[in-house]
């Protein structure tokens, strides 16, 4: 088949970017004919504050790339839809709703001349915004199909519009770069990995961690609406010399020894549909302590590689972390982690994105 994928890749950083990126490669390898629509310019500023791009690819960079799409350029959209016309199979990769604008121009140019799926790693956001829905109705209402990554997703998908829905779960695809793994001993410090926002639950995290003496934390990754909540609330706990804090993206060069330091990852998620997060720990040796949200209680074994824990509460968060450094537990718990096989994920990834029909 010849397909298009319409989303973000290098020069764009972070899972999105990696999952189009793998996606493409992984199409290639099975023999078709794959091309990635890109952007030139994805966002205003004003709608994505953080770094948007990086100078060094994380992984293998997919060969063919047409980076012409601009969020200030309307009448770019409707030429990639009419060039879109020449594909047996356009994806259209949803990770905001503020990407509908774009899409929709570009299926006007498409004029159903080719079949469209909405590949939607979140139907809508975590935390969402009153156009949110309708937009996403827009979009739903006019592909042919969508590929959703839960049954939850698939569900909320289903409520917009008519369009038939296929789920896959998210398949691995952050690599793992350099061969730094967590070794033998404990450090008495946890991870909090990745962009924070206030659906991943940095704050109960930092309310347990302070009903659990001498255990340390480092917060890596980029935050959302700016360090001064964060900072005040580690203040208001008496957590200032036990929280660490590294603002800014983590390149993938970075990532292994970032958590070689640590003891476990843990995801304190309120909310989630599917995160890479509880793989990336385990690739690296480390147990994780999660909550039972979305598909992360589908990646962590309770007892035996992590923690599992009901989501929203510091009470269990604190007891978790207790659990987690009682005697001998963080060893046995390390013993446990396996890395994952992406296989058999990306085998049926791909099965449901090339089929037609609900």
């Amino acid at each position: 088949m010849r397909v298009a994928i319409v989303g973000p890749t290098y020069p764009y950083k972070g899972g999105g970017a990696q999952h189009t990126t793998e996606l493409a490669h992984r199409l290639a390898a099975l023999g078709h004919d794959v091309v990635i629509e890109s952007w030139r310019a994805q966002y205003p500023s004003f709608l994505y504050p953080g770094q948007q791009t990086i100078s060094t690819p994380e992984g293998e960079p997919f060969p063919h790339v047409r980076r012409d799409l601009d969020w200030r350029r309307p009448d770019g959209w409707a030429r990639c839809g009419r060039r879109l016309r020449e594909a047996d199979l356009a994806v259209l990769t949803l990770l905001s709703p503020v990407q509908v604008p774009p899409y929709l121009g570009i299926l006007y140019g498409v004029r159903r001349a080719t079949e469209v799926v909405a590949l939607c790693h979140n139907v809508l956001p975590h935390e969402t915004k009153r156009y949110d829905a309708p937009l996403v109705k827009a979009l739903l209402r006019r592909v042919d199909r969508a590929l959703a990554h839960s049954p939850e997703q698939a569900a909320i998908a289903r409520e917009l519009a008519p369009a038939p829905v296929r789920v896959a779960a998210l398949p691995p695809h952050l690599p793992a770069k350099g061969e730094v793994r967590a070794g033998g001993g404990v450090r008495r410090r946890l991870l909090f990995f990745g962009m924070v926002r206030p659906y991943k639950g940095l704050d109960l995290l930092l309310r347990a961690l302070a009903r659990v003496p001498g255990v340390s934390l480092t917060v890596a990754g980029e935050f959302w609406g700016g360090l001064d909540e964060t900072r005040g609330l580690i203040g208001e706990l008496g957590l200032g010399d036990r929280v660490e804090l590294r603002p800014g993206y983590v390149a993938a060069d970075d990532v292994p020894a970032l958590f070689a330091e640590a003891d476990a990852l843990v995801l304190p998620y309120r909310s989630a549909t599917a995160s890479q997060n509880a793989w990336l720990g385990h690739e690296h040796g480390l147990p994780v302590i999660a909550t039972r949200v979305g598909a992360l209680a589908d990646h962590v074994t309770d007892g035996v590689d992590g923690l599992l824990v009901e989501p929203g509460s510091v009470d269990a968060l604190a007891g978790a972390i207790t659990r987690f450094y009682e005697e001998g537990e963080p060893e046995r718990l390390r013993q446990g982690v396996k890395a994952v096989d992406p296989e058999p994920y990306w085998a049926a990834y791909a099965a449901a994105l090339l089929s037609s029909g609900a």
